[in-house]
């Protein structure tokens, strides 16, 4: 009977077959012990000489790491084993052995080598788990929107018109038509979207060229956006921490094994995911605790990394900072009704030092005041003029986020750089693979 790691416990007291690859084999005179995979999980396979027959144990020490393998073999109960399970192997049969060694053996190697070699490192154990709880991530972000019938509307990624800084767009020619742009967010043509359909949603790549060494950037990751129409920014901040403990109780149910080997504290998650509201602080607040740490931060500027850190510390939760100066974010953000130079804007902060995860805002409804801060920020009106359009023809209310699926992965896993919660991250001097 074929069966999938990942169901061995359906089969105890029963002979099985599985595909899969050698990862890692040890021998002590007449047994082998084969650590196999199969892309579902892993378990132990236990060859006995005088157990299984002589061909069968012979090929099992001539097998090298990453050897795609047939295995067949009785499940048996073992408690020590990760996965509760071990095969008493009666038959091994090669489908390719390699005639080189794998190149990531058992010695530890340096990061440049290992994202060299990153279409072999993603066999790993840590990538393994890792990624399986980015695709659970994806799949409850989803589901949230799904179950509040949100509609998805795919942006597209080569654009005419920045939503962010205009200094990290990658660019291109776009035939004869001038430069073309590589979207920093699809939020622009979502707020059309949410024209035609009040709430929705988009999941995709997004690029920013920004030249930064930190443990939080990359040049590509994937943004969940959604924009809603007849929407305060206050209600968004609303929605976005209804997604959050929807989506940390999703990874922790469907999850749980993925964590334990990765030797993840939950505990924090499991407290976020309940009922505690996310503490909100206004910017000034945040500025004024920041001073009294010990900053030098000054009023108008954004927060960095530390900045978000030192904040976040305060509490145990997630941490909203709202209304930063107009000064410091993008030229589409509704002015605050105090008139007191900030906009309608928030960023969520995840604890434990992982910085923003969720960045949001109310925009700017009124045609003319839009018009007049595109061209303050020096962008060509004519690029925005379908954007404009929105607030031509039946301006509303309206308000969005967007999160970053690989600094909440990472938070989520515990894990310290954002490298390592994408399959093949794209950094200032990494392209390849």
């Amino acid at each position: 009977m074929e069966a999938h790691i990942r169901d061995i416990a359906e089969h105890e007291g029963k002979e099985i077959e599985i595909t899969g690859w050698l990862y890692n084999i040890r021998s002590s005179g007449k047994i082998h012990f084969l650590q196999l995979r199969d892309g579902t999980g892993r378990i132990q396979g236990v060859a006995v000489k005088g157990e299984i027959d002589d061909a069968f144990f012979k090929v099992a020490s001539e097998l090298k790491m990453e050897s795609s393998l047939r295995a067949a073999g009785v499940v048996r109960e073992d408690k020590r084993s990760p996965s509760g399970y071990e095969l008493t192997l009666t038959r091994i049969e090669p489908i390719d052995i390699p005639e080189e060694d794998f190149p990531i053996a058992k010695q530890s190697h340096g990061e440049d080598f290992l994202l060299s070699n990153r279409h072999l490192w993603l066999r790993s154990h840590d990538q393994f788990h890792i990624l399986r709880i980015r695709s659970e991530a994806e799949w409850a972000i989803r589901q949230f929107f799904q179950d509040r019938k949100f509609i998805l509307l795919d942006s597209p990624i080569l654009t005419g018109a920045i939503g962010e800084s205009a200094g990290t767009l990658f660019e291109t020619e776009y035939f004869d038509l001038g430069k073309a742009y590589l979207a920093q967010t699809g939020q622009l043509y979502l707020e059309a979207g949410a024209a035609a359909f009040r709430n929705v949603y988009c999941f995709g790549p997004t690029f920013r060229a920004e030249k930064s060494k930190t443990r939080r950037h990359l040049t590509e990751f994937w943004m969940i956006e959604a924009e809603m129409a007849f929407c305060s920014s206050s209600e968004s901040m609303d929605l976005q921490e209804e997604m959050v403990k929807y989506l940390i109780r999703h990874v922790l149910e469907h999850c749980g094994n993925d964590f334990r080997e990765l030797k993840r504290d939950t505990s924090l998650l499991e407290g976020i995911a309940g009922s505690e509201p996310f503490v909100r602080v206004s910017y000034s607040e945040a500025v004024e605790y920041l001073k009294e740490q010990g900053s030098e931060i000054a009023w108008g500027n954004d927060l960095g990394g530390r900045d978000e850190t030192m904040v976040s510390e305060k509490y145990d939760t997630p941490v909203f900072v709202y209304n930063y100066p107009a000064e410091a974010k993008a030229f589409y953000m509704e002015d605050a009704p105090e008139g007191d130079g900030t906009v309608l804007c928030s960023d969520l902060l995840a604890p434990e030092g992982y910085g923003e995860i969720i960045g949001g805002s109310e925009r700017m409804s009124d045609y003319d005041s839009l018009r007049e801060k595109i061209r303050e920020a020096g962008l060509p009106e004519e690029a925005y003029q379908w954007y404009l359009d929105i607030r031509k023809y039946g301006t509303f209310q309206h308000a969005g986020f967007g999160l970053g699926l690989e600094r909440t992965v990472s938070w989520l896993c515990g894990i310290p750089h954002v490298r390592e919660a994408i399959p093949f991250p794209r950094m200032m001097k990494r392209l390849y693979p």
